[in-house]
């Protein structure tokens, strides 16, 4: 994200100096940004890192967004749902972060994307997302399109802004939601107590985005229960966020929710250290051919094994 540092000239001197010396940037870098047209001495463009200025004079400095790096291409095995000659879709295992961040430079979807289509992926997301449209959690297992040209890119984007993209979810939750059948309506923004969680917003705020998600109770599970949510919006932590709103929380989920206490020796034995969800069936509008295109991925085994346990409790 871009910076604009601002402040007033301590003292008389050469424009270069007295901004290095008011600022933590070097001589060098600031006769950069000179260059660059990035300064601004009483709100007009400085144009010489030589030039005189006065004591008090106001300065603004716009300091360009980090280059991302480009991603590398690995050489890691992907599980293909769907592919042709402009998208495919993956079915993401729970785990692999989908394009590269800070500490995750390595071992994401994008890296093993370039590797697999040899580089021919949309440019549109950047060096650092090339071909992603959308993402999922790392700890959300499932189903993602991906785009390999700017066409098909800018046509799933479409979609996704219309809210035309079926998306079923599949997650296992904390206790039988009543009713068993509903919708989640609310705005999502960013948490003020934690910013790496998201919360639900007061409906007439003018902070966050509009979320929706409808759920269906598919099987009780004793003490939690196997629901199926359709996203109308794709908001970041949605599904997650709505089901702990209302009372239950995804098993697993380490941000939103505390299993009951007669799961948790179970999720500790299983080792289930993740939410418990997997994004089950992804269907659109093939945004080059026409055609209309729905895909599947099975459970995953570590749900499957938390769901057939589960179902114990019910015997």
């Amino acid at each position: 994200m871009a910076q604009t540092i601002q402040g007033t000239i301590p003292a008389p001197a050469r424009l270069d100096k007295a901004l290095a010396e008011a600022t933590a940037l070097s001589r060098a870098r600031v006769q950069a940004l000179i260059a660059q047209g990035a300064v601004r001495i009483d709100g007009k463009a400085a144009t010489s890192a030589s030039a005189k200025v006065s004591a008090g004079a106001a300065f603004a400095i716009d300091l360009p967004p980090a280059a991302e790096p480009a991603a590398q291409p690995e050489a890691i095995a992907l599980d293909i749902a769907y592919e042709d000659a402009h998208l495919l879709i993956v079915n993401k295992p729970a785990g692999m972060v989908v394009h590269p961040a800070a500490g995750n430079r390595d071992g994401t979807l994008v890296n093993a994307l370039l590797h697999h289509c040899k580089g021919q992926l949309s440019g549109i997301g950047g060096v650092a997302r090339p071909g992603i449209v959308h993402r999922i959690d790392k700890d959300t297992s499932g189903l993602l399109v991906v785009a390999k040209s700017d066409a098909a890119h800018e046509g799933l984007a479409a979609q996704f802004a219309q809210h035309s993209v079926h998306r079923r979810y599949l997650a296992v939750c904390a206790g039988t939601p009543s009713p068993v059948a509903g919708t989640i309506d609310s705005r999502l923004g960013r948490s003020d107590a934690n910013r790496k969680k998201m919360a639900v917003l007061p409906k007439n705020s003018s902070r966050g985005k509009h979320a929706i998600t409808h759920y269906t109770l598919i099987d009780r599970l004793g003490p939690a229960s196997l629901i199926e949510c359709r996203l109308e919006t794709g908001r970041t932590h949605q599904v997650r966020v709505h089901c702990a709103s209302i009372g239950h929380a995804l098993l697993g989920d380490p941000l939103y929710g505390s299993a009951p206490r007669s799961i948790k020796p179970l999720l500790s034995r299983l080792g289930f250290a993740r939410q418990a969800l997997h994004a089950g069936q992804l269907g659109f509008r093939h945004p080059l051919t026409g055609e209309n295109l729905i895909k599947e991925a099975p459970m995953p085994a570590d749900m499957q094994e938390l769901i057939d346990e589960l179902r114990r409790f019910n015997r």
